[in-house]
């Protein structure tokens, strides 16, 4: 995944470069044979869409590839417009805001997905989930009178951890930590979280 979103900034980046030098000095085009291998590659990736679409939402990995067979999808629609473009109206532009409108398209998806490899790769919270809006929501469980040393962080994608240490009076720690770990798991989703219950008097 990491690869994957730096191969498409570059991709991305040059795709711009190449529109900003032909503003300059547009190419010539031939118009049929560009419009022929558009199509062609429109079929072929609408295919790749439909099959990596589903696992995109549940893995990085499965992202990277899908976001890849995106930015040929874009690709290949831009051609195609910029194909027919050319060839009712001959107009040279065409070619250089089809670049344009690609690379412009790609960019910020492999951006968003740099950023949620780098949470990954540096155990950072993932994206949405907010320490102190748990730790208050974990506070509110009967015979938890507070949480602290609580930390939250994305092993891969779709696996969440959580560790913490809680306070518990009034119920049995076993109690505490059953409520606690039902909570966390169907109110936040996260499956793996390790809590330590401690008394009042715990030295720490």
């Amino acid at each position: 995944a990491l690869a994957n979103a730096i191969l498409l900034i570059l991709v991305s980046a040059y795709i711009l470069f190449e529109a900003w030098q032909r503003l300059r000095q547009p190419p010539q085009v031939d118009a049929l044979p560009m419009l022929m291998v558009a199509v062609g590659g429109l079929a072929v990736t609408l295919v790749g869409i439909t099959l990596l679409h589903a696992g995109s939402q549940e893995s990085l990995n499965v992202r990277g590839a899908f976001l890849e067979v995106l930015s040929d999808l874009f690709g290949a629609l831009g051609t195609i417009v910029a194909a027919l473009v050319l060839l009712f109206t001959g107009w040279p532009w065409a070619d250089v805001l089809a670049s344009v409108f690609i690379g412009v398209l790609i960019l910020p998806r492999a951006w968003g997905l740099l950023r949620s490899v780098v949470d990954v790769l540096l155990e950072a919270a993932p994206a949405g989930m907010r320490v102190e809006e748990i730790q208050a929501t974990l506070c509110q469980v009967p015979g938890v009178r507070s949480v602290h040393d609580l930390h939250l962080w994305a092993i891969t994608s779709g696996f969440v951890a959580m560790s913490g240490h809680v306070e518990a009076v009034g119920r049995p720690s076993e109690d505490v930590l059953h409520d606690l770990q039902r909570l966390v798991r169907e109110r936040f989703k996260i499956e793996h979280a390790t809590l330590q219950v401690e008394s009042a008097d715990h030295a720490d």
